[in-house]
């Protein structure tokens, strides 16, 4: 099996890249789905973060947004949340790539590869991007984000350029989605025999 981390600053369309992988069959494993789950109704780490962040849950589970305004900005809450988090979702990992060992290829979309040291966990790196300008309108039109806010995300992030620099694979997101989707289609075609072969 090869382990590809998907990762990509806000804004890049990683989201749309990795469904991409999924679409030619690709085994996937979205951290921020697991991250939604594991916060969700019911989820393993509600009582923990309600513990630590009073007033950031209630029966849907984590209020996403009362607990970004609570930790962003805050590098001692930030690091508290994280210590929480990434474990959980290190373990959720664990049981998808044992669910899928055999499989010549697996994509793990993950957002903060490398601000986590994930990417020492994965054997090549796709980095999403596209130009600043591009994903600034796309952050943008997200509803609740603010410019303000779209510059505390960026500084908690590596520079795109710092990102590429180290990538295996650069998908670039800045012209069509068919061009982004051959890119993905390449990618595969290098990293594993087509699935009905």
């Amino acid at each position: 099996m090869i382990t590809l981390g998907l990762t990509g600053s806000i804004g890049m369309g990683k989201s749309t890249v990795a469904k991409m992988f999924a679409d030619e069959g690709v085994p996937l494993f979205d951290a921020d789905a697991a991250v939604h789950a594991l916060q969700g109704p019911e989820g393993a780490l509600v009582a923990q973060i309600e513990a630590r962040f009073p007033g950031t849950t209630g029966p849907r589970g984590v209020d996403r947004s009362a607990l970004a305004e609570t930790v962003l900005g805050e590098s001692a809450a930030l690091r508290d949340l994280e210590a929480m988090i990434h474990p959980a979702v290190a373990r959720e990992r664990q049981h998808f790539l044992a669910a899928r060992a055999d499989a010549p290829l697996v994509v793990l979309d993950i957002p903060l590869l490398f601000e986590t040291g994930g990417w020492r966990t994965v054997d090549r790196i796709g980095v999403v991007s596209a130009p600043a300008e591009v994903q600034r309108a796309r952050v943008l039109a997200r509803p609740g984000m603010t410019a303000e806010k779209f510059a505390r995300i960026l500084a908690r992030q590596m520079p795109d350029a710092e990102k590429c620099a180290r990538a295996d694979f650069v998908i670039s997101t800045g012209g069509s989605l068919a061009e982004t989707r051959q890119a993905v289609r390449r990618i595969r075609a290098c990293l594993a025999a087509p699935a009905d072969s």
